[in-house]
């Protein structure tokens, strides 16, 4: 009977799974290390010993990490001729070959034998370290925690890749897992987001590679293409913004009515808006004066002067406080309350679209263009640092007059 012999010290070891058409798979079993955990009971109390000589002692639950690697290799369990003998002999031969060359690699990465620096092995937390990384400006950081997320809901949506939602060696990311990454990146995103999460999926990849922890790049030649003057989010018209501002706000907030009507008339974005003082309004020259916290300190355009009309000089108000011009014009709540509550509003408003936040960005720049503005002044009240931005929003004006000419009714004429 043909059976794989291991000795305790290799890591990782040789292991056969017994198939039902009298094969055996091998495959290789890492040993990750362990880890510790306090015993917790029902009630939440740190649990002890109360007896031995660990008595008065805290309890911990060891866990052992285990990944396989299957190397799609097979043996036969009974051979019964001298050619599944020899076979035997050769696959097994290989599997060791192939098991030696992983512990030396596994090896050199544990005890730190690389000329330049440590060798990081687990993909997983080396993307990790980049969603951490505060060189990378804070939007960066929330992108790349967005990517990390989704190629993890990847993993584990996928049978065949459940396995490496904990683990995942460099070396094991194919090209293969990649073009089935970007497939379920279309089918989750919304908009450009899509484009933007699979880009610095590949920018992680890129510095691998360029750090020397992979050998080539998976990403190479798969691309998330994207239609650069395509505006994917909603719109809300003149008549639905109005219809908007005159159905009450049943939120626990109602700050989150002033900013978004603000944001639909002046294009700021939530984290922008979330942000705004009284320091910011020159109330003599009736302008709002801020800088673009998503670009700021990286682009000549992060400055932005805005002109305010009545209207919007009544939405801003006065400081609660006489003089105290530090304050928040909007007392808003996190992000997702927010959107939460915004979704209501629009729902109770009857709207059937879905509109979040940045719709009001994107319908501000367009209600402007069909009312006239020329496309340098909507680039200057966006911020926008290339006219190109700002006219991906013409093609969104053309398909509404195009559907305004169309609505006209059909007549009887020859």
């Amino acid at each position: 009977m043909a059976k794989v012999e291991t000795r305790n010290k290799q890591n990782p070891k040789l292991v056969q799974t017994v198939l039902k058409d009298g094969r055996a798979s091998l495959a290789l079993e890492y040993y990750l290390g362990r880890s510790e955990s306090l015993v917790i009971d029902d009630e939440g109390n740190q649990v002890f010993y109360t007896t031995g000589a660990m008595v008065g002692k805290p309890k911990y639950k060891i866990k052992h990490n285990r990944k396989r690697e299957n190397l799609n290799l097979y043996i036969w369990i009974h051979p019964r001729s001298p050619q599944e003998r020899t076979q035997n002999r050769n696959t097994l031969a290989l599997a060791e070959k192939i098991r030696f060359e992983r512990e030396q690699e596994f090896l050199e990465d544990r005890e730190g034998y690389r000329l330049k620096k440590d060798k990081e092995v687990d993909l997983l937390r080396y993307f990790r370290k980049h969603r951490e990384d505060e060189v990378y400006a804070r939007s960066t950081r929330i992108g790349f925690g967005t990517a990390y997320r989704r190629f993890i809901d990847f993993l584990g949506s996928m049978p065949r890749y459940k396995k490496y939602v904990d683990f995942l060696r460099m070396d094991l990311l194919t090209p293969e897992m990649v073009s089935g990454y970007v497939e379920y990146l279309k089918k989750v995103s919304i908009g450009d987001g899509g484009a933007r999460t699979y880009g610095l999926f590949k920018k992680v990849i890129t510095t691998a590679v360029e750090e020397g922890l992979m050998k080539k790049n998976p990403c190479k030649g798969i691309a998330m293409r994207k239609d650069a003057y395509a505006i994917k989010k909603q719109i809300l018209t003149l008549d639905e913004i109005r219809r908007l501002a005159s159905t009450p706000f049943a939120g626990s907030y109602p700050d989150i009515r002033r900013a978004f009507l603000f944001s639909l008339y002046t294009g700021i974005r939530w984290r922008d808006v979330s942000r705004l003082t009284y320091e910011n309004v020159d109330f003599a020259s009736g302008l709002l004066k801020f800088e673009q916290s998503k670009i700021a300190g990286r682009s000549k355009s992060s400055s932005v002067m805005t002109p305010l009309s009545p209207m919007l000089h009544k939405i801003i108000g006065k400081p609660g406080v006489q003089g105290d011009y530090k304050q928040f014009i909007f007392s808003l709540p996190t992000w997702s309350t927010c959107v939460k509550q915004l979704d209501a509003w629009v729902k109770a408003a009857g709207i059937g679209k879905h509109i979040t936040w940045h719709c009001a960005r994107h319908s501000f720049a367009v209600n402007i263009l069909n009312g006239g503005a020329n496309i340098k002044t909507v680039q200057s009240l966006m911020g926008h640092a290339s006219i190109e931005m700002t006219e991906k929003y013409l093609r969104v004006v053309d398909e509404l007059k195009h559907k305004a000419i169309n609505s006209l009714p059909e007549l009887d004429y020859e």
